[in-house]
């Protein structure tokens, strides 16, 4: 069966402080917006994001905990450029950006509800 789409939902306790983490540095708009799940789409609506609160009956009971092994990557044009919005917005940053081995520009930094979040571009060279 060919897949229609790809949601990826986070869950939070704080679903205000998450929305605004990933609108703010990611240009996220919110799509949906309710006191339980948010909805959030990039411009071209190509990308879709939710933000789910963590204890609501609409999770399976077997992520209502803290999940490891998963992580968020976002390809941006430039990831100096977000990092020091995210340095102004006050973002927790595990990794400053860094040139890797495989030719991106990496950074790390941690959503509200604890979701590692992978930044980078490409190296221009």
């Amino acid at each position: 069966m060919q897949v229609k789409r790809l949601l990826t939902n986070v869950c939070s306790q704080d679903l205000e402080s998450s929305k605004g983490f990933y609108t703010s540095l990611f240009a996220f708009r919110v799509e949906y917006d309710s006191d339980w799940f948010i909805h959030l789409i990039s411009e071209g609506k190509e990308l879709e994001l939710g933000i789910i609160l963590e204890d609501h009956e609409a999770v399976p009971t077997q992520v209502r905990s803290k999940i490891s092994g998963v992580y968020l990557t976002f390809v941006v044009e430039d990831v100096d450029a977000l990092y020091g919005k995210a340095k102004l917005l006050g973002c927790e940053i595990s990794q400053s950006p860094e040139n890797t081995f495989y030719g991106q520009r990496r950074m790390l930094l941690v959503a509200p509800e604890g979701t590692v979040c992978d930044v980078s571009s490409p190296i221009k060279g």
